[in-house]
């Protein structure tokens, strides 16, 4: 199976590739830092990857995603699947008064993902094959006060990610929405890990490639969280707007 990562060395993109390099795969792998990207394929080497490329970019550039997305095609040859692991989780009070900082985290978060996208789809839906996957969040499902520049981006993402899905099923590629929950990652670093809702990195890449195997539209990781998104999602707007979420 040859297999494309963008966001390589993300701590799920991780999980999810040493899955796949236990069955021998083949990775083309991009991120933004080399040493990093050089320590991510050696670890899959390891584990059984039978071949590794490697390429750093800097994701949030869109005037290269055409010739990057080209670049794995000629390498791989053909394309089984793809994931897109990258994104920030930037600081929402500063976002709030610092319209620059807030353009910036929509730009990483939907995008700059919305654009490799395109041209994954440019690429793939002409051979009529493969799986893409997208990394959301739950984030998206219901704006709140304590993430809603991140949600907003997430929720944009998601209406993107699906409305290709429904382009690309009848050419064949199947593109699935993967909404996690909290995952405990350098990314929430910041935030106190308490209480049962926490996933690691490793149950979370389970959850994608059972999703994958069965060309699902979305992934909720852990499961439970289909069911919270839905009742916070049901609350009405006169009781949701005095409730601190």
């Amino acid at each position: 199976m040859n297999i494309v990562i963008f966001g390589a060395t993300s701590a799920i993109a991780q999980a999810v590739a040493r899955l796949y390099a236990k069955d021998g795969a083949n990775f083309f792998l991009v991120a933004r830092k080399g040493d990093r990207l050089n320590t991510v394929a050696s670890d899959l080497r390891a584990r059984g990857a039978q071949c590794v490329t490697t390429q750093t970019a800097d994701l949030t550039d869109r005037a290269g995603h055409a010739q990057l997305v080209a670049l794995t095609a000629s390498t791989l040859g053909t394309i089984d699947r793809v994931l897109l692991a990258y994104g920030t989780l930037g600081d929402q009070r500063a976002g709030e008064t610092n319209s620059a900082l807030m353009e910036r985290e929509i730009h990483t978060n939907f995008l700059s993902v919305a654009s490799l996208l395109t041209e994954l789809a440019n690429v793939m839906e002409p051979v009529g094959a493969g799986n893409i996957a997208v990394i959301g969040s739950v984030a998206g499902d219901r704006g709140r006060q304590s993430n809603y520049i991140y949600g907003s981006a997430k929720a944009g993402l998601a209406a993107f990610t699906l409305g290709l899905r429904h382009r690309l099923a009848p050419r064949g590629v199947s593109v699935t929405l993967v909404k996690p929950g909290f995952v405990d990652t350098p990314m929430t670093e910041a935030i106190a890990k308490r209480g049962p809702l926490w996933a690691a990195p490793d149950r979370v890449a389970r959850d994608i490639r059972r999703g994958l195997d069965h060309g699902v539209a979305v992934i909720y990781t852990p499961w439970f969280w289909r069911w919270i998104m839905l009742i916070v999602c049901a609350v009405p707007d006169a009781i949701f707007r005095r409730i601190r979420l």
